[in-house]
């Protein structure tokens, strides 16, 4: 009986254990960071670190709003070049651009508009923060 028991207890534990989630992949097919995968509709250059301390965010999914800040092994060039090529794949549409010591990028979608600040922090990295906030500006603006 007692070996009965603890089978059912064993058989029951086994039920409850879930599959683990499938990995987030992004545009190209690759993982998504699980740090990042709140914000689906921003893509984000891989090996990005978050800094945690400079990103402050609400929400989730395509309704977030903040900024997040992160780190990247790629110049501030390429990094320029990443986001004018992936931002429109995700449905954003540009607004502005400019490529500078500090570039800066803007893009509306759905209500939205986002900024991308990038930043050379030397030859071989870059720091991005990317600001997210409502905009019904933009959607009667695209409507026009």
């Amino acid at each position: 009986m007692k070996k009965a028991y603890i089978l059912l207890m064993l058989l029951s534990l086994c039920a409850c254990a879930k599959e683990p989630t499938p990995p987030m992949l992004g545009s190209d097919g690759r993982e998504i960071p699980m740090v990042f995968q709140n914000f689906p509709d921003i893509p984000f250059p891989d090996e990005a670190f978050l800094v945690l301390e400079d990103s402050k965010t609400m929400g989730s999914g395509e309704n977030w709003i903040g900024s997040i800040s992160f780190t990247v092994n790629f110049n501030a060039g390429r990094v320029f070049d990443y986001y004018v090529a992936e931002m429109p794949k995700k449905g954003w549409v540009e607004i502005a651009v400019v490529r500078a010591g500090i570039s800066q990028m803007t893009y509306v979608k759905n209500g939205r508009a986002v900024q991308i600040l990038i930043q050379m922090e030397g030859d071989d990295s870059a720091f991005v923060t990317v600001t997210a906030i409502p905009n019904q500006a933009s959607v009667k603006a695209l409507a026009n």
